[in-house]
C-alpha cells in the first residue's frame, strides 16, 4: 500500500509514518506534493493547520484513488501541534479503515510509564484516565489494564519513585543452542564456540569486578539482578558457578538483592547441575520457556527442543525446589489460531508456573521470520484481538494478575505483550526494566545500561557491543566509558542527593 503525504513540517513526518503503520502492513509512506489525478492503489493525505489566536485547528483530509474523500477536525492549544496532528490523522484513518486503535496514537514502548509520570506530577487517577482518553484516544480497556498494572507495582515496589540509592543489573550471556527465528536478541549458537565463550567470560569478570568496586565505594545498594541472554543457562554449570562466586565477592553486600533471576528460556539447556549451582547462590526465580505446546510450531520457528522435553525439565526443577518458575507464550506464531494457543493455556493450568508472560508476536526487523515473511502465515488482526481478550479473562479465572506491559514495533494488531502473575510472585525486575526509575546496569555481551541521573532524571543509553568477538577485544573501553558515566551522573551534589 503507496500512501502519499502532503509536504508537512518534517517534525511531524516520525509521529506520521509510525500511525500509518498502526493500520497497514508494510505500507510505503512517502511526502510528495497531491497532484489533481492520484494514483488508485494510492491513498493520498493532506494535512491544513490554521492557528487561531491561541489555538491550532487541525483539518485531515485523505482520497483513496476512488473518489472517496474522508476529513477530520481537531481542535488543541498552539503548542500542541503535533497531538492535534496525530489525532486527526488517526481519526481520518480509523473512519476510512473502520479498524479501531486500542492504543491510540500511543506507538511507544512502554505506555504504563506515562501514568507514573503523570502520577508524579500529581494527578489523580481520575483525571489520568481524562488525560488519556482525550489525548491519547486510548480504549477504555487499555486505560484499565494501566492503571491495574500501576497500582500492583506500586504495592510490589512501595519505594518506586525513591530509588537513587540502589541500582539493578542485567548481565547478558550471549549464547544459545539455537537462534529462534523471530529473535532479535544477541544470540549466538554455542556449537564449537568453546574459544569465544572463555574470552567472552574473562570480559565480563572483569566487567563485574569493576562495577563491582564501583557500586561499594559510592555505597550504592542492588535491587535486582537478572540473567538474560541469549539463554544464560547455555554455558556449563561450572561456569555459571563462577559468575556468581565473582558477584559475591564483587557486589556490596556480597551481592544481596531483593530478586535474582535466570532465564533458562531454552529446556534443552538445563541440566540438574545447573539447577543446584542456582540453588546454591539462591536465586529465586527462573524462566522456562515453551513459547507453544505445539510441537509442530516449535520445530517451525527453530527451537530445537520438544514439548515433552519443557514438561521434563519443568517438573525437574519443581522437584529440586525452584518454587518460583515464569513461563513465555507468544500470541500469534506462524500457523497457530485460537485451538493451538487454548492448548497451550490447557497446559500452563496443569503446569501453574507462579508466572506467565503472554507476548503478542512482532515481525522484529532483523529476525529470519522478517526477512522471510511471505514463508510465516500468522493470525489476523481479530483473531489475536480475541486471543488478548481470552488471555485476560483466563489470568483472572486462574487468579493471576497483570503486573507490568510493553509494545513493540510491528506488533500483531498493535497489542501488547504482558506479564502475569500469582500474588506475591512478581518480577521486580521486569518492572524496573519497563517504569525506568532506576538506574540499570547492563554487564556483558549486548547488554544496554540506562543510567538516569539522580538530579535530572535524564536517562543516558549505553549499550555495550553484541557481537561476542568485538566484546572480548574490546570490554575494557566499554567499562571504563560507563564507569565516566556513572562518574558524570553520580559523582557531583552526593551529599545534597543524601548519598
Amino acid at each position: 500500500m503507496k500512501i502519499r503525504i502532503d509536504p508537512i513540517d518534517q517534525k511531524y513526518h516520525y509521529e506520521i509514518e509510525h500511525i500509518v503503520k498502526l493500520f497497514f502492513d508494510e505500507p510505503y509512506v512517502y511526502f510528495q506534493e497531491l497532484a489533481e489525478e492520484q494514483e488508485k492503489e494510492t491513498l493520498s493525505i493532506r494535512f491544513h493547520l490554521d492557528v487561531k489566536g491561541e489555538e491550532i485547528e487541525v483539518n485531515a483530509q485523505l482520497w483513496d484513488g476512488q473518489g472517496n474523500v474522508y476529513q477530520e477536525f481537531v481542535i488543541r492549544d498552539q503548542n500542541e501541534s503535533k497531538r492535534a496532528v496525530n489525532i486527526a490523522l488517526l481519526k481520518v484513518l480509523t473512519a476510512y479503515t473502520g479498524v479501531e486503535q486500542p492504543w491510540g496514537t500511543l506507538t511507544g514502548v512502554r505506555p504504563v510509564k506515562l501514568v507514573h509520570n503523570l502520577r508524579m506530577e500529581g494527578m489523580g487517577y481520575e483525571s489520568i484516565r481524562e488525560e488519556l482518553r482525550s489525548n491519547y484516544f486510548i480504549s477504555d480497556g487499555k486505560i484499565e489494564i494501566m492503571e491495574r498494572i500501576v497500582k500492583k507495582q506500586l504495592e510490589v515496589v512501595p519505594d518506586l519513585y525513591d530509588l537513587e540509592r540502589e541500582m539493578s543489573i542485567y548481565i547478558g550471556i550471549p549464547f544459545c543452542p539455537t537462534k529462534c527465528a523471530y529473535c532479535t536478541f544477541p544470540a549466538y549458537s554455542i556449537q564449537g564456540k568453546q574459544g569465544s565463550v572463555d574470552a567472552f567470560l574473562t570480559g565480563l569478570h572483569e566487567e563485574i569486578k569493576q562495577i563491582g568496586e564501583w557500586l561499594c565505594k559510592q555505597n550504592i545498594g542492588i535491587t535486582s539482578i537478572y540473567f538474560g541472554g541469549g539463554t544464560p543457562t547455555s554455558i556449563t554449570a561450572e561456569e555459571m558457578d563462577t559468575i556468581f562466586h565473582t558477584i559475591a565477592q564483587s557486589f556490596p553486600q556480597r551481592g544481596m538483592s531483593r530478586e535474582l533471576t535466570v532465564e533458562a528460556g531454552r529446556p534443552d539447556t538445563i541440566t540438574p547441575e545447573k539447577i543446584e549451582v542456582m540453588k546454591r547462590w539462591k536465586v529465586d526465580r527462573i524462566s522456562i520457556n515453551p513459547q507453544s505446546f505445539t510441537q509442530e510450531t516449535l520445530q517451525a520457528i527453530g527451537r530445537h527442543h520438544t514439548v515433552d522435553e519443557v514438561l521434563e525439565k519443568y517438573h525437574l526443577a519443581r522437584d529440586m525446589g525452584m518454587n518460583n518458575i515464569n513461563m513465555d507464550l507468544i500470541i500469534g506464531l506462524p500457523g497457530e489460531g485460537m485451538e493451538q494457543y487454548l492448548h497451550s493455556l490447557r497446559m500452563i493450568k496443569d503446569l501453574r508456573p507462579e508466572s506467565l508472560t503472554v507476548h503478542t508476536l512482532s515481525f522484529k526487523t532483523a529476525s529470519t521470520m522478517t526477512k522471510n515473511r511471505e514463508k510465516y502465515q500468522v493470525a489476523g488482526r481479530e483473531e489475536v484481538t480475541e486471543m488478548i481478550k481470552v488471555t485476560e479473562r483466563w489470568t483472572a479465572e486462574e487468579g493471576y494478575h497483570p503486573y507490568y506491559l510493553y509494545r513493540q514495533k510491528n506488533i500483531l494488531g498493535n497489542q501488547e505483550n504482558v506479564g502475569y502473575a500469582l500474588p506475591g510472585r512478581e518480577s521486580i525486575y521486569n518492572i524496573m526494566i519497563m517504569e525506568e526509575k532506576q538506574t540499570i546496569l547492563g554487564l556483558g555481551c549486548g547488554a544496554a545500561s540506562k543510567i538516569i541521573s539522580p538530579r535530572t532524571r535524564k536517562i543516558t543509553r549505553y549499550a555495550n557491543p553484541k557481537e561476542p568477538k568485538v566484546y572480548n577485544e574490546h570490554y575494557q573501553e566499554y567499562i571504563e566509558r560507563k564507569l565516566q558515566i556513572l562518574d558524570e551522573e553520580y559523582g557531583e551534589d552526593r551529599v545534597a542527593l543524601g548519598f
